[in-house]
């Protein structure tokens, strides 16, 4: 571990490989497990306001979840995620013609309906932060259903922290990317 500003990053970030591998996955992350993704508090204002229009491009039974539970949960530990259909599917989720999960409201935002791509935890994914009062922790998330990703992640050798740089800039800030980078040139 080390530290970066009132951050605490995992050196996996850094040492670790990861390419998504869609092909091999089939969005696995979007729909197995027993929780939606997790949610920023600002997210579930966003989320209320862009339902109408990434509502066209969900499945019928990912709508019918939204307009029972709302457009975000919070648990009984009081956490903010996405709600789910009978307990698996991310209330997001749509599937291409291949059987690949995929992001409705990513899918809004490259049609160009919204301006917002999706709840930054998705963007950062296998990178999970936890946010305490006086840091945040930054960690790898490893599961077993990505092991093709680490795969492939080796093979074209793309650290996560490269994968999801988009992400990590999105939450963090470029300033921050930046002092990530140095850091990952120590240590290489």
């Amino acid at each position: 571990m080390f530290q970066l500003g009132k951050t605490i990053v995992s050196e996996d970030i850094i040492q670790k490989d990861f390419v998504c591998n869609l092909s091999a996955c089939k969005g696995a992350c979007c729909i197995d497990g027993d929780a939606g993704a997790p949610l920023e508090e600002a997210e579930t204002q966003i989320l209320q306001d862009i339902y109408p229009k990434v509502k066209p491009f969900l499945r019928q039974v990912g709508i019918d979840a939204i307009e029972a539970q709302g457009t975000f949960i919070t648990t009984e530990d009081g956490e903010l995620e996405t709600p789910l259909i009978n307990g698996a599917d991310c209330a997001y989720v749509t599937f291409d013609k291949k059987g690949t999960a995929l992001c409705g409201i990513e899918e809004a935002y490259n049609q160009g309906e919204i301006d917002w791509k999706k709840p930054v935890s998705c963007h950062l994914y296998p990178v999970r932060v936890k946010d305490y009062s006086e840091f945040s922790a930054v960690n790898y998330n490893k599961w077993y259903i990505c092991d093709d990703a680490c795969t492939l992640g080796k093979e074209l050798q793309v650290p996560i922290y490269k994968f999801v740089k988009q992400g990590l800039i999105r939450k963090f800030g470029e300033d921050w990317y930046r002092e990530l980078e140095k850091v990952a040139e120590k240590h290489s």
